[in-house]
């Protein structure tokens, strides 16, 4: 039986919330672990990222795809295998799962609730290091249709992406509340997600040819 409106968006809701509490999460244990050793922070924020988006496609994907960001949403809904209006709840479901979830990592680990991020993340290589790990996203899913393969895919481009891959306008703006190893100054966040919007378009274009529409 397929899956009401109202399902699909708490599935996206869940789903995005618990990847931002991994990002976030991870990165806070990162940071505290780790201590001056970049290489092995970025490590034990990579591994956990990758391995608990691929376990929530999984759950979650029977129910609503598990999309978990709004630049795979809107690509799939230009390829209408997605009704508009379906896609605009998914969106907000997400922004909003995103929020939730980086609440929840600050609550776990006993931070203000409500921060605004001071990392800043900016200029033309994290630009451009969005729009191709966006593509690379998009490229993955269309391509494979495969939870192993996107969260396999993810893992890798935070480490060849001079951004860290966040590939996801949902992410980039929940990570912009968190001032935390995984966060993004505000000021960042309308290039990032101009950049994964790009790099979105730009796959599905692209896969229209190679993976055209059933």
């Amino acid at each position: 039986m397929k899956a009401s409106l109202a399902q699909q968006c708490v599935a996206e809701c869940l789903g995005t919330a618990f990847l931002l509490a991994g990002v976030v999460g991870s990165g806070i244990m990162a940071a505290k672990l780790a201590g001056s050793n970049g290489a092995l922070a970025l490590l034990c924020n990579t591994l956990p990222t990758g391995a608990i988006l691929t376990v929530l496609i999984l759950t979650f994907g029977p129910t609503s795809g598990a999309h978990f960001n709004p630049a795979v949403t809107i690509a799939l809904a230009l390829r209408r295998e997605l009704p508009p209006n379906d896609a605009a709840m998914y969106i907000a479901a997400q922004i909003v799962g995103s929020i939730v979830g980086v609440l929840a990592a600050h609550f776990m680990f006993e931070l203000p609730l409500w921060e605004v991020s001071a990392t800043a993340r900016t200029g033309s290589g994290q630009w451009f290091a969005e729009f191709v790990a966006t593509f690379g996203l998009l490229s993955a899913i269309l391509g494979t249709r495969s939870a192993y393969a996107v969260g396999l895919y993810i893992t890798a481009a935070y480490w060849f992406t001079a951004s860290t891959s966040f590939a996801n306008p949902a992410v980039t703006i929940a990570r912009a509340l968190s001032d935390t190893y995984a966060g993004i100054a505000p000021a960042g966040v309308p290039a990032f997600i101009a950049a994964q919007m790009a790099g979105a378009l730009a796959a599905m274009v692209l896969g229209r040819w190679l993976w055209p529409p059933a």
